[in-house]
């Protein structure tokens, strides 16, 4: 991602945080749990977040396989914890946007603008595959 990419995605996910009261950490990341970028949150956080997301978007699909109609893909999961709740929401091919939040937060209101915020910039969110190093 160039820096000119990050600088915009920070600045969308800075707008999310500020317009959903509660909003702690936003954090952009790979399928496979790198974290990509964030929001209001140390690094270190970030990236304990996004490799936690990893297994839990993983699990989610496993979980949505079971449904008769289902593509067994992982749209949305929202966990409500003593303290806050966490959402994770696919955000184009091998990206998803996480947030967690303080009790009180509207719930309603942090799928929408989680909702926006993919639709704004699905495609900067889109994490490209990695290239297979073996063959090289």
């Amino acid at each position: 991602m160039s820096q000119q990419g990050k600088t915009n995605m920070d600045w969308m996910l800075k707008d999310l945080a500020d317009s959903v009261p509660q909003t702690r950490h936003v954090i952009v990341l790979s399928a496979d749990g790198l974290r990509m970028a964030q929001y209001g949150a140390e690094t270190d956080t970030a990236d304990r977040l996004a490799a936690a997301c990893a297994g839990l978007q993983s699990l989610a699909g496993a979980v949505a396989a079971e449904l008769p109609h289902s593509s067994g893909l992982m749209r949305l999961v929202v966990i409500e914890m003593d303290g806050g709740f966490f959402y994770l929401m696919a955000a184009g091919a091998g990206a998803f946007l996480a947030v967690l939040a303080d009790e009180g937060v509207d719930a309603g209101l942090m799928g929408q603008r989680m909702r926006d915020l993919v639709a704004r910039i699905g495609e900067h969110l889109t994490s490209p595959p990695r290239a297979d190093r073996q063959s090289a």
